[in-house]
């Protein structure tokens, strides 16, 4: 059996949390011993889609008359589109109804929570719909000190200077300008945001809180994964004030690495992330800077470890596991491949 993981448009989208979910993809697949197609004309059963560009609609249209079975990711939402681009409330509705018309597209449809799955009900989405994370590699990220030390070398960090960094791209929706003013409120601390996005394609309010940001905050730019892992590694806290996630693989990777993490009390997290068990959990600017300042002190406990367990239940291997349970559940799987999947599932 083989799977075709689509990858038309993904040039665009490759630097974001979609970019990096086609990513885990292969990798869980190739962990349950399911090869990857590279192209059309290769053999393959199931096709996956990842992106809602038009191309996609023709990809679902052309593998649907080609006998193959599409599995649709649900990555996007209306609520995670607004406060993202210019113009993009304004567009919202349209994309709520464009994207229902792709998700429809497949036979199945994987959206990376529950959260997520009940904005998808809500839609209308008529195909059956599977909650599963995106999944992290908790191999690559992993806790370091060797890995911290060099991320503040390369920075210029002291050993006793405090560093808090987010990871995102220039929106709203990611809270970019709550992180201006968390910056502001501890000014003792230095804060660092990586990630970026075309300062022609953000709203006004966007660029001003980037340009009139305090001294000690650095937005830092797009970084290469090793050296993202290195910046986790080396940071002591990870502050995430986003507004609207359908999962957050960035918080995977943070807690993966044991990093102490404090991220906005939003519905995406309910059930799997606790406020006080693996990450602390805030509403505004001061509740993220009271947490911050009670970890930087030593009056709150890290939960590094209680987070790395929580990274390795969405492991690539344990996610791919549940992938396959999901195929084997929806009947995409080949008779034979089914039966020995399911002998095999228990152990």
């Amino acid at each position: 059996m083989s799977v075709f993981i689509y990858d038309g448009g993904l040039g665009i989208v490759k630097k974001s949390g979609v970019g990096k979910a086609v990513l885990h993809q292969r990798a869980m697949l190739a962990s349950v011993g399911i090869n990857t197609a590279k192209n059309w004309s290769e053999p393959s059963g199931i096709v996956h889609i990842n992106t809602v560009f038009p191309d996609s609609v023709f990809a679902a249209l052309r593998a649907r008359t080609m006998g193959k079975k599409v599995v649709y990711y649900g990555h996007s939402t209306e609520k995670d589109f607004r406060d993202s681009f210019r113009g993009s409330n304004y567009f919202a509705p349209k994309f709520k109804s464009w994207i229902k018309f792709c998700y429809n597209l497949g036979d199945i449809v994987l959206t990376p929570s529950e959260y997520s799955k009940s904005l998808l009900l809500e839609y209308g989405v008529k195909r059956p719909i599977y909650s599963i994370s995106n999944g992290v590699d908790t191999d690559f990220f992993s806790p370091s000190r060797e890995r911290g030390a060099a991320f503040r070398a390369r920075l210029g960090i002291s050993a006793d200077e405090k560093v808090v960094i987010s990871v995102g791209h220039f929106m709203a929706r990611k809270g970019l300008p709550d992180f201006v003013a968390l910056a502001r409120s501890l000014p003792s601390v230095r804060f660092i945001w990586f990630g970026s996005t075309d300062l022609r394609l953000v709203p006004k309010n966007i660029r001003d809180a980037i340009t009139y940001a305090p001294p000690n905050l650095c937005f830092f730019g797009y970084i290469s994964a090793d050296e993202l892992r290195d910046a986790y590694c080396g940071a002591d806290v990870f502050a995430f004030m986003s507004h609207e996630e359908t999962e957050g693989i960035v918080v995977l990777e943070a807690l993966a690495c044991g990093t102490p993490t404090v991220l906005r009390d939003i519905p995406v997290y309910s059930g799997w992330l606790e406020n006080g068990r693996n990450v602390y959990k805030a509403r505004d600017v001061y509740s993220f800077s009271s947490a911050i300042s009670g970890l930087l002190s030593g009056a709150l406990p890290p939960l590094s470890e209680n987070g790395r367990k929580t990274a390795e239940s969405r492991s690539i291997r344990a996610v791919g596991k549940k992938l396959m349970g999901i195929y084997a559940d929806a009947g995409l799987l080949p008779a034979a491949k089914s039966a020995a999947f399911t002998e095999a599932a228990p152990e």
